[in-house]
């Protein structure tokens, strides 16, 4: 099986499916200090980050929107001092798609 790094996101279309409960079991574990979490009735992926300061985290930010843009796929990110916390979701499904996992893994990667 490929690495979740090693792989690209789909362009999504709304009437993408959602990951099934077996892909969701099957992925997971490959990003295991993410949680899932609902969100107004929408299943996401979330993870804080933790850094020493401000700009340190400012500086991952910038790194995990570089990322979101060479994917095509964009996160939720909240900076704040020392910390930075990144939610994965696929706004045009309302949920989880494999891209989301892809995301999450190199997010993880990036540090």
């Amino acid at each position: 099986m490929t690495s979740l790094t090693q792989q690209n996101c789909d362009a999504c279309r709304a009437d993408a499916p959602s990951v099934t409960d077996q892909e969701r079991q099957e992925l997971h574990p490959q990003i295991p200090d993410w949680i899932l979490v609902e969100e107004d009735g929408i299943e996401k992926l979330q993870r804080p980050f933790s850094f020493g300061n401000f700009t340190e985290a400012l500086a991952f930010t910038n790194q995990v929107a570089e990322l979101a843009e060479r994917e095509g796929h964009h996160p939720a990110i909240l900076t704040e001092y020392g910390k930075v916390t990144v939610t994965w979701w696929t706004h045009k499904i309302g949920g989880l798609h494999r891209n989301d996992f892809i995301c999450a893994a190199k997010t993880d990667a990036l540090l």
